[in-house]
């Protein structure tokens, strides 16, 4: 058995699998990998794309849209490579991506899950929103990157080419161990899509490994592939799953405060959507704290380490961007 899988999930994607499946086929180093397209039940013609012009891309067949997080799951426990790389339909990735990847998960077995720097697909000299040179969190639990501090991202000079151990690696190309990956319980198919594998990557530190990115490799993200960033779907889903997150990952003692300070700033972006006459959006935000205060039952056990108060994240990320005019990771 080849190392790894490379799995690209698709659902109604048969446009982006024409124009970014091509550049993994040729740039994927076969010795080392399959590349596995794992379809969510797609009513468009992607399985007869797939089928007529990538008949060398084994082919996973589902019968209904799993989601993100739970068409992964599946589609791991179907393949079981030693290792696994979750690769969004609309990434294209350039010769020698990677081997640099492999190469570091042999070299540092601590090493749970890594990613490469991820630039965009639009503007190649820039990072890309998603995952950029690595993600962390701030005490708050708000994500941001090396290279994008919410909607700023920097131009790529090489400033964040060292390997470091983040808080999260992007799912948009996400490489993990796959034994691993099924004993931390995988994706959190509750979450449905967004913020999955920021869950799944703190489960796996809390399991004692770390989370690495690797900025040897590099790939171009489209971004937005799926929902747009100003789609109320998806603002749904990142105020929902960011306050699961918290919820079902932090120790109880600390879930009050943590949680009392998210209502408190969520509050504060639920009246800038109203400013501004977004009433779609305003409500998402409120659907999805009504929706949290009722999936949080789901989740009933808790760990006793907080990762938010290690050092990486103790940072106030509100405090820097807004009131400090801090608009870069290397300014912070």
């Amino acid at each position: 058995m080849k190392q790894i899988a490379v799995i690209i999930l698709n659902w109604n994607g048969a446009g982006l699998l024409r124009e970014f499946l091509p550049s993994v086929v040729a740039n994927t180093n076969a010795e080392l990998a399959d590349v596995i397209v794992a379809d969510n039940g797609s009513t468009d013609d992607s399985l007869l794309v797939l089928r007529d012009e990538f008949p060398q891309v084994k082919v996973l067949e589902f019968p209904e849209n799993y989601g993100f997080a739970e068409g992964y799951n599946r589609a791991v426990a179907a393949t079981r490579y030693p290792m696994t790389l979750l690769l969004n339909s609309d990434v294209e990735v350039p010769e020698g991506w990677i081997e640099p990847l492999a190469a570091y998960m042999g070299a540092n077995p601590e090493c749970g899950a890594c990613q490469p720097k991820i630039l965009s697909y639009k503007d190649k000299g820039s990072f890309e929103y998603a995952g950029a040179s690595g993600g962390l969190l701030d005490r708050n639990g708000y994500p941001y990157c090396r290279g994008r501090l919410f909607d700023t991202t920097e131009k790529d000079r090489g400033q964040y080419d060292t390997p470091m151990k983040v808080m999260w690696a992007s799912g948009a190309a996400l490489l993990v161990r796959s034994a691993l990956y099924e004993e931390v319980g995988g994706l959190d198919k509750e979450f449905f899509a967004h913020m999955e594998e920021i869950d799944l990557c703190w489960r796996i530190q809390l399991a004692g490994h770390t989370v690495d990115v690797v900025p040897a490799s590099r790939v171009y993200h489209l971004g937005g592939g799926s929902l747009p960033a100003s789609n109320p779907r998806k603002t749904y889903l990142n105020f929902r799953n960011n306050l699961l997150l918290l919820h079902k990952n932090l120790p109880r003692r600390d879930l009050f405060a943590t949680l009392l300070r998210r209502r408190l700033l969520d509050t504060l972006a639920w009246a800038k959507f109203v400013a501004s006459f977004d009433f779609a959006n305003a409500g998402a935000v409120l659907k999805a704290h009504r929706d949290f205060r009722r999936m949080r039952r789901l989740y009933t056990t808790h760990p006793s380490r907080n990762l938010l108060r290690e050092p990486l994240q103790r940072r106030n990320i509100i405090l820097s961007y807004y009131l400090l005019r801090r608009k870069t990771y290397s300014s912070l």
